[in-house]
């Protein structure tokens, strides 16, 4: 079955996500340029293009770390700012402490959820046993492998239990092995229930399309901050 990450006519419950005539211009320069696109929950979209295609503006905007210049983005039919306790942003960098253990890490940043009022944060060592990691290694994260470190980091926003996970090139930097082990992680995650229902939706961007293509629902192709080819993959 295709499944498309262009508007539809579907009920508005199915759609986790969508930017209607999206742009984000900085000074003379246009990151996005009227962007349009809807994202069904219970799927996972690939985004791909090259450095400085918007791949990476896109989903900045979904999980409401940025405002767009123009257009509209929403999330569950809301602000993606007022929805962020259901959405998790994991950027290509691991937003980690090299001094300081996995398990502390993902203590740290529990606490700052919930200092922020978020009651949505689950046991960090759950986490990471979800990502195959010992939460009682007690050797600092600043000497793990590049793979390991992936996986910290995907435990840290898994901790929160998302509902979106939005992933900005999760395989930067991973060997095939990792890279692997990530898509599997994520498919994984994909299977896990929805409190209340609902179903786990991914965006993921990458200039390495292949390895995501064992989970990828949709893959849409960016280039100079528009959607030039979407592609359904179909499974």
């Amino acid at each position: 079955m295709e499944k498309s990450a262009q508007p539809s006519n579907g009920s508005p419950s199915s759609t986790a996500a969508e930017l209607e005539s999206v742009s984000k211009i900085y000074g003379t320069f246009a990151a996005l340029r009227n962007v349009s696109a809807s994202f069904e929950s219970g799927t996972c979209t690939v985004i791909v293009g090259e450095n400085g295609a918007g791949k990476s503006t896109l989903l900045r905007v979904l999980a409401g770390l940025i405002t767009p210049t123009r257009g509209t983005a929403r999330v569950f039919s809301e602000s993606p700012h007022s929805q962020r306790r259901r959405m998790a942003y994991m950027s290509h960098s691991t937003m980690l402490y090299d001094e300081l253990t996995a398990m502390e890490n993902l203590n740290y940043f529990a606490s700052l959820h919930r200092e922020g009022g978020c009651a949505c944060v689950g046991s960090p060592e759950m986490a990471l046993r979800a990502v195959g990691l010992d939460p009682n290694l007690t050797r600092p994260v600043g000497q793990y492998s590049q793979g390991m470190r992936q996986r910290a980091s995907l435990a840290r926003v898994l901790q929160t239990d998302p509902e979106i996970l939005l992933l900005d090139e999760p395989f930067s930097n991973l060997d095939v092995a990792s890279a692997h082990h990530m898509v599997e992680l994520l498919a994984d995650f994909r299977t896990w229930p929805v409190v209340g229902g609902g179903k786990r939706t991914i965006l993921l961007t990458t200039h390495q399309a292949h390895l995501a293509e064992p989970i990828a629902d949709t893959t849409l192709n960016m280039r100079g901050g528009q959607i030039v080819q979407p592609e359904a993959a179909t499974k």
